[in-house]
């Protein structure tokens, strides 16, 4: 056995059953020893940012982290932003890295660099392993690492000769840290807030957005009248018929102070105190109100579904009933595609069990509305703001939840960043639906430079703002990827082509031309 066989065979039995993948020469034997191991599955993806966005989706859905396999610093660093991503996800993740071999590093070969450099921002753990012997312990030690709550991304650096060189076996699973059990000063803290009579907004974030999550916040909502909120772009979030709603913070800063500006006091669950994406002249960067006390019930690190059970016990909800959405029947819409009836077709159409990964930014501001009270979903957003996740976050959550509809909500500008994630999607004849919103420009990129004050857009700006001279086909470059694909201009035709694609098994693309 090799270090890469016992490498492979310790995170199979560390409960990693996926290895998402584009691999390079000092990763051949990790390659090769894939042939020995049934159970890991390797999924290809032709671009790194495929495959750290892929990771990034299967950990949302399954709870549990697949693994990637990247070629070298360039290759981790091509993965990076979705890396980012996962980092704000809080999700776990275990990126194994290719290196040269131990005795080749010191010749500055070509695709030499600073592994552990381009890692620290994303990673809660970076080890290089030194010896053959010591790669199953590393590997043991890096899931581990990746489950510690609330979960980050472990980065394990593989020499080639560490790889190839012998090995003793597998090493055992190492057990992960337990979350940290809420602490009952701020139980009672918060209760206190509750029953003050004054005006609470509970923010919410992490398993608090869990169906069961949800239930205990609005059992504490109906009993206490605090007002629900989750964050602007979550990890993932229940939703649909039957389920406690929650508000979300918007997007622009002005309407986020406008919305929390009556509250006196802020519940934060695992999450942290409002902000606004960006700095703009003039206008403040914190969004939590003047003279509004900030209240935190739990940590991402701590256990939160424990510390909504005590804070229901404590304000006396425990047998109260939430208010739940209410299913209602849409009308599918006719006449012109908008945004709006795009949306209303969505809420229509969604699947029971759906999943939704919405990358659809401007295009896409009028579907959570539209389907609050659509049939049960899990809804997965972009955290960390870097575009290029949807496409690749839908193929990861695809592989972890076979069976179950995904549906990729996604923006024709940062469709581009990483749409080499259709062909994983065609290869693996996974169940994906992506809707493109066609408005061939980045829209909210004008709405920003108006929002910086940088002034009226000239002819330079304006241009390099527009995705059109030429106008992207998006049909075309699906059906060269294997997806199949349709164009929709009227209401009618993306009613018809969505409920053809949600039916049909396998990938397809349908762009919403706006």
């Amino acid at each position: 056995m090799n270090g890469a066989e016992s490498l492979l065979q310790t995170l199979v039995e560390c409960g990693v059953e996926v290895c998402f993948t584009n691999p390079g020469t000092s990763e051949m034997h990790f390659v090769a020893a894939l042939d020995k191991q049934d159970g890991m599955r390797s999924v290809l993806g032709l671009f790194e940012g495929v495959v750290t966005g892929a990771a990034d989706g299967y950990a949302r859905m399954a709870g549990k982290p697949a693994c990637t396999l990247l070629h070298l610093g360039p290759g981790l660093a091509n993965g990076l932003a979705n890396l980012h991503n996962a980092r704000r996800a809080r999700v776990p993740l275990v990126n194994i890295v290719g290196d040269h071999a131990t005795y080749h590093r010191h010749l500055d070969a070509p695709l030499t660099s600073n592994i552990a450099g381009f890692a620290e921002p994303v990673s809660g753990w970076i080890r290089a392993s030194e010896s053959s012997q010591s790669v199953a312990a590393d590997g043991a030690a890096a899931v581990a690492a990746a489950m510690t709550p609330p979960g980050q991304i472990a980065t394990l650096i593989l020499p080639a000769d560490t790889a190839w060189g012998p090995a003793a076996g597998p090493a055992r699973p190492v057990v992960a840290p337990a979350r940290r059990a809420p602490d009952g000063a701020a139980v009672d803290a918060v209760a206190a807030a509750l029953r003050s009579g004054e005006r609470c907004a509970v923010l919410m974030n992490g398993a608090a957005l869990s169906e069961r999550g949800l239930e205990l916040a609005g059992r504490i909502a109906q009993k206490t009248g605090a007002q629900l909120f989750a964050d602007t772009f979550v990890t993932r979030i229940a939703r649909g018929a039957g389920r406690v709603d929650v508000q979300r913070v918007p997007y622009f800063g002005e309407q986020a102070a406008e919305v929390l500006a009556p509250y006196r006091h802020l519940i934060l669950v695992a999450t942290k105190a409002p902000v606004t994406f960006f700095a703009y002249p003039g206008k403040p960067s914190e969004l939590t109100p003047d003279g509004c006390a900030t209240h935190v019930l739990s940590t991402p690190e701590q256990d939160t579904l424990a510390a909504l059970e005590a804070l229901c016990e404590a304000v006396g909800a425990r047998n109260t009933t939430p208010a739940t959405q209410t299913a209602q029947k849409l009308t599918l819409p006719r006449g012109a595609l908008t945004a709006q009836s795009a949306a209303q077709t969505l809420g229509c159409l969604f699947p029971d069990g759906a999943i939704i990964v919405n990358e659809s930014a401007t295009s896409g501001f009028a579907i959570p509305s539209l389907t609050a009270a659509a049939a049960p979903h899990d809804w997965l957003d972009l955290t960390g703001g870097a575009i290029g996740q949807g496409l690749p976050t839908a193929v990861g959550a695809a592989v972890a939840c076979p069976g179950r509809r995904v549906l990729a909500l996604e923006g024709d500008g940062a469709g581009m960043y990483t749409l080499q994630a259709l062909w994983t999607m065609a290869r693996e004849g996974l169940d994906v639906t992506t809707v493109i919103f066609a408005n061939r420009k980045y829209a909210i990129l004008q709405v920003e430079l108006l929002r910086v004050g940088a002034g009226n857009p000239g002819r330079k700006a304006e241009d390099m703002l527009s995705l059109s001279r030429p106008d992207l086909d998006w049909v075309k470059l699906a059906n060269g990827m294997g997806v199949p694909a349709t164009r929709a201009t009227t209401a009618e035709e993306f009613n018809n082509q969505l409920a053809r694609s949600l039916a049909a098994p396998g990938p397809g693309l349908i762009e919403v031309v706006l």
